[in-house]
């Protein structure tokens, strides 16, 4: 073959491979210059814990480099300080954040309307409502009159929408009527109204449809890049989903109703300990859940607890209810400090949460529990030590007389009967100096099984009344 169709040959190759390579690189070139949207979903009460979750979300899509952040809303509503904290997070965030209040039959009412006024884009599907945005406070009695609290929060609350109003270029007269008297609107008429920009069926819509609007980010120009976007989705963790459960509302009255009867049911029977533990985890989670206590200040609460209940194991016989009590107050306590959203508080790797408590369990398990064993046992030397030995009577007992107990004659009494005969078995009940105070042992009691001193018989492994054992016991 010539050198020239060699040539040829090669060429060829070199262009196929070329064009075959060509063909795999340039979708996954154009897949990769495809925008990334980070997608949260937010489908339950506002709590502390979503606000977590939505900090989290935000931080992740910001840290991976993606064109915006969307959440799906549906939420009836929750409590303020959770929302203040989402809207927060929602202001301060470096790239655009896009609510989308969907599927159709969702709502963003009460705290998801202050939440669809503080995104940069806001979209609703069809068959949705937002309003109903009239700050109710929890526990107060519905007198039908308005007090001055009421009007300080109601003022407060219209004060901060119109804000996120005026910033986002939306309507806040109609924004001021929500708080004010629980206005209520469909989608079109949110669109209308110039509540949110548009209605979209679903997120990808919404991300295409929000593609190339102007937006104000961290008091810059920005323009939102969505077009054809890749989601990708951050979930609740399954301990935030626990504590979702945990920190709803009704849960928390429930948890803070019992957590009290609890208390008051040990303060009035000390020693029952399981109620008390219980309950005082009970009332911590349950201010936790009503936004009383921050997640920082419980964690540490609990963990406090904990230690103290660690410390009480060792002089209070709990059968293990303390440890365990103490052990679960460790978890959540460490947990929810690693489950922090304050940036600038160190936090802990579960991994660390887990191996921890898991070694604490096996110290009380295994030393704390053979303390516990040893503390329980009969001194073996001492005044004590010989409280329950066995004997036998050296002589007649009437009430005086002596006894052979732990390889030694003592001086001993009688308390049980008057007399007890020589060579009779007897148990020490009391010490006074150096008289013992015996009694005689029941016959029914003299059972094969009950140790006597090997000095005296060593053949010898129970009360056996037999004329042999009680001559040899006797001689000594």
């Amino acid at each position: 073959m010539k050198l020239s169709s060699i040539a040829q040959w090669i060429f060829r190759l070199t262009t196929l491979t070329l064009l075959a390579l060509g063909a795999v690189v340039t979708p996954l070139a154009a897949q990769e210059s495809r925008p990334t949207v980070t997608q949260i979903t937010v489908d339950t009460t506002i709590t502390p814990i979503v606000a977590t979750y939505v900090d989290r979300g935000i931080d992740t899509a910001v840290d991976r480099g993606d064109a915006a952040v969307v959440i799906r809303l549906d939420t009836p509503g929750g409590l303020s300080s959770a929302m203040d904290d989402i809207i927060s997070d929602i202001l301060s965030s470096p790239i655009p954040v896009i609510v989308w209040v969907g599927p159709e039959g969702a709502r963003a009412a009460s705290a998801g309307m202050y939440i669809s006024y503080a995104a940069h884009v806001a979209a609703m599907a069809p068959v949705t409502n937002i309003g109903s945005a009239t700050p109710v406070q929890m526990g107060g009695e519905d007198s039908g009159e308005e007090t001055a609290l009421d009007r300080k929060v109601i003022n407060d609350a219209v004060a901060r929408v119109r804000e996120l109003a005026e910033l986002r270029g939306r309507n806040a007269d109609w924004a001021e009527e929500a708080v004010r008297d629980a206005a209520n609107v469909g989608a079109r008429e949110a669109v209308d109204l110039n509540i949110v920009d548009f209605i979209a069926d679903d997120i990808d819509e919404a991300l295409a449809m929000a593609d190339g609007r102007e937006v104000t980010v961290n008091g810059d120009t920005a323009v939102v890049r969505t077009e054809n976007a890749r989601l990708r989705q951050v979930e609740m963790s399954f301990f935030e989903k626990v504590l979702q459960i945990l920190v709803d509302p009704n849960v928390a009255f429930v948890l803070l109703s019992l957590g009290t009867l609890g208390l008051i049911f040990e303060l009035s029977s000390p020693g029952t300990i399981f109620p008390g533990v219980a309950g005082a985890i009970m009332v911590i989670l349950g201010f936790y859940a009503l936004g009383t206590l921050e997640s920082n200040a419980t964690g540490f609460i609990l963990i406090a607890l904990a230690f103290a209940l660690f410390v009480l194991e060792v002089f209070v016989v709990s059968g293990g209810i303390l440890t365990v009590g103490g052990i679960i107050m460790f978890v959540i306590g460490g947990l929810l400090l690693s489950n922090t959203r304050n940036p600038e508080v160190l936090q802990i790797s579960r991994t660390v949460i887990f191996t921890v408590a898991l070694l604490i369990g096996l110290f009380f398990v295994f030393v704390v529990g053979s303390v516990v064993r040893i503390r329980g046992q009969k001194p073996a030397t001492g005044r004590e030590a010989l409280i329950d030995r066995h004997g036998v009577a050296r002589t007649d007992l009437d009430p005086g007389g002596r006894v052979y107990v732990e390889g030694a004659i003592w001086s001993a009494v009688s308390t049980g009967e008057p007399v007890i005969p020589k060579a009779t078995a007897i148990r020490v009940v009391g010490r006074d100096g150096m008289v013992l105070a015996v009694e005689r042992i029941p016959v029914e009691e003299e059972l094969e099984g009950v140790r006597v001193d090997p000095v005296v018989n060593p053949s010898v492994r129970g009360w056996k009344r037999t004329d042999t054992w009680i001559a040899e016991y006797s001689s000594h």
